[in-house]
């Protein structure tokens, strides 16, 4: 269980001076001036956002003033969302904004640190209390006399600053990762289009786009494409397969070591690899039913929920008749198509749209062309720099998860007093 925590555990109210929320929300609105913000405004990582084009919203720079004169949020107030998604948390930093109803302050006293305070009011113990103490109506929401009761624990001041340095370094690492994340998956999606439009040359540069070099290109119904390369029917170079659900009343036909990629398994789709399934049928079940065991290496498509989510199989598989699936030959390296696959989906959830349960069928995949180069060896280098780009991706993804599973495990060692921790030394003074 939970230990026990070792700080005394003071109500909100015993370390805030004030504890406000914003105005209502009928204030007249401008076109420009001072941004007038809700709790939707508040970022899950920590930060007040708005935007000129986001549709938000402004009052004029009279209404501002009338509004501050009551009360003014003041640098290091905590913001907490209070209507809606309860607990997204951010500490002002002076910004020149109104608030809204859905968004409180706590204004810290000299009892408590203010990044202490933002650390323990992320803290699963404070968010299942504010979760408690709301009023269960459709739209959840916390009275602040009842945000006033919730217990946080206290730590002498030093100790708290301490804590707050810790978290916050790790909170540094999050978003910084965070950031990586976002830059890569820009690179890699103007990389995606560059590659498919122009394709590269046998020593893996680009080809120069159409603009500068249009004798290099000819039309298509893809566009202007590369000389070097076709536009054919997909049947031409990839062997099409679908799947089969084997009898659920037959237990002899299930959980017997052949992974089975069905609906379930939408989540592990487009991260270029599946190896795991959530269900798995038998030898039994395949020979008793249209059910294929497809060798490793072949490229899925999902046809149905979560239409045009693809992936590449690591190890022989079967799949339920919502997949279409292709085993390449030698003029189709699967990287290629996988990506091809990525790069076009929009067109699969477009075709999807038109149907009453969204879903593509037998004909269009008959139909299907795909656009490429002739030669595999170009194919090749197209998949490996995406795949390339994508491994870079996992990683971060990666790293991410550890990040915040260290700081979830940090918090509630450092919260509860559990794990002690040196003050001053690592600082210097302490004032």
């Amino acid at each position: 269980g939970m230990p026990e925590c070792l700080w005394p555990e003071v109500p909100l109210r015993e370390i805030a001076s004030e504890i406000k929320d914003g105005t209502h929300g009928t204030h007249p609105r401008t076109q420009r001036g001072v941004p007038f913000l809700s709790a939707k405004n508040i970022s899950t990582s920590g930060r007040v956002e708005w935007s000129e084009n986001n549709g938000d919203d402004y009052i004029s720079e009279s209404e501002y003033l009338s509004i501050i004169r009551g009360f003014s949020p003041q640098m290091d107030d905590l913001l907490i969302t209070v209507v809606g998604s309860l607990g997204r948390t951010a500490l002002f930093s002076g910004e020149k904004v109104a608030f809204q109803r859905s968004v409180a302050f706590i204004r810290p006293n000299k009892r408590i640190f203010p990044g202490y305070l933002l650390q323990a009011s992320n803290d699963c113990r404070f968010l299942r209390q504010m979760e408690r103490r709301s009023n269960a109506t459709a739209q959840a929401g916390l009275y602040l006399g009842e945000l006033a009761k919730i217990r946080i624990p206290l730590p002498p001041y030093d100790n708290q600053r301490r804590i707050a340095e810790i978290l916050s370094t790790v909170d540094e690492a999050i978003k910084h990762t965070d950031a990586l994340i976002a830059k890569t998956r820009q690179i890699k999606a103007g990389m995606m289009h560059d590659l498919f439009t122009r394709g590269v040359t046998p020593d893996g540069q680009l080809r120069p786009p159409f603009e500068e070099a249009p004798q290099l290109y000819k039309e298509s119904p893809l566009g202007w494409i590369p000389n070097e390369w076709q536009y054919v029917l997909l049947d031409k170079l990839a062997l099409r397969g679908s799947g089969h659900t084997p009898n659920r009343n037959v237990s002899s036909f299930w959980h017997g070591g052949i992974k089975w990629v069905s609906l379930a398994d939408s989540h592990r789709l487009d991260k270029l690899y599946i190896s795991k399934t959530e269900y798995e049928i038998s030898k039994d079940g395949i020979d008793n039913s249209s059910a294929v065991l497809h060798p490793a290496g072949i490229v899925l498509i999902s046809r149905d929920a979560g239409v045009g989510k693809s992936a590449i199989t690591t190890t022989a598989m079967a799949v339920s008749q919502h997949f279409m699936c292709w085993r390449c030959g030698e003029k189709l390296d699967n990287y290629f198509l996988y990506y091809w696959l990525q790069h076009y989906k929009r067109l699969f959830e477009n075709i999807a749209v038109g149907t009453t349960i969204q879903t593509i069928g037998l004909p269009f995949f008959k139909k299907l062309k795909i656009g490429g180069p002739v030669e595999i060896e170009e194919q090749q280098l197209i998949g490996s720099a995406l795949k390339t780009s994508d491994i870079k991706l996992f990683r971060l993804h990666d790293e991410l998860g550890k990040l915040k599973r260290l700081k979830a495990g940090l918090m509630h060692d450092l919260l509860s007093g559990a794990v002690p921790i040196k003050i001053g030394d690592e600082s210097g003074a302490i004032e």
